[in-house]
């Protein structure tokens, strides 16, 4: 499937995170911010454009990404489900992207590596729809080729496209990945020092995970 290559990143950074109190997106992590690093890691995989879906405090958080490589699409309908966010990104894309690996604003620690593995995987498949699996539990990123987009637009505000599985399930492709990683996410303050104890057990060269 050598033809399909351009794959396009959507992060999808619009929520509120209420149950963490405050906007998550602008946490500090590694000197930076926790959306910067998952936007930077998407730069530096094989991506061929990335794209950024804002909705809660866009206009604060808009101006930690400026001198890069992307394209900001604000939605403003983001209060409805992560759907909105989903189809805002979608309507953005390039005309000639092949698929979409959609990622989580709030999971700074996958790497260029996951992203070009399941890059890798769509290329030498061509399957529909691609995501990582560890110990046996599906995480994410997870990309989604072209022949989607269609069913993508009519999902209900609430729905993410986790729904879309089932439908093509005989045709859903797994990939193994050697990092917990694809299963952390930030929605709590709990889950922010977590994040911090790894960070300081990775200096240390040991593994909190």
């Amino acid at each position: 499937m050598e033809s399909q290559r351009n794959v396009t990143g959507i992060v999808l950074a619009a929520g509120e995170g209420l149950r963490m109190g405050v906007t998550k997106q602008l946490l500090p992590f590694r000197g930076t911010t926790i959306l910067e690093c998952v936007v930077n890691s998407a730069l530096a995989s094989s991506l061929q454009q990335v794209i950024v879906v804002l909705g809660h405090q866009a206009e604060e958080i808009a101006p930690t990404l400026k001198n890069r490589n992307l394209s900001l699409v604000v939605n403003p309908g983001y209060r409805l489900g992560q759907s909105t966010s989903l189809k805002a990104g979608l309507r953005t894309l390039a005309a000639d992207a092949e698929a979409v690996l959609f990622l989580l604003g709030d999971q700074p620690l996958v790497t260029p590596a996951i992203i070009n593995l399941i890059l890798g995987a769509y290329r030498d498949s061509g399957s529909p729809i691609v995501m990582p699996v560890f110990a046996g539990r599906r995480g994410n990123p997870v990309l989604f080729s072209k022949e989607t987009f269609s069913r993508m637009e009519s999902l209900s505000d609430d729905c993410g496209a986790r729904s879309l599985f089932g439908e093509y399930a005989a045709r859903l492709l797994t990939v193994s990945v050697a990092d917990p990683a694809i299963h952390f996410d930030i929605d709590t303050q709990e889950d922010y020092q977590r994040l911090l104890q790894l960070e300081h057990s990775d200096a240390a060269g040991t593994n909190a995970f």
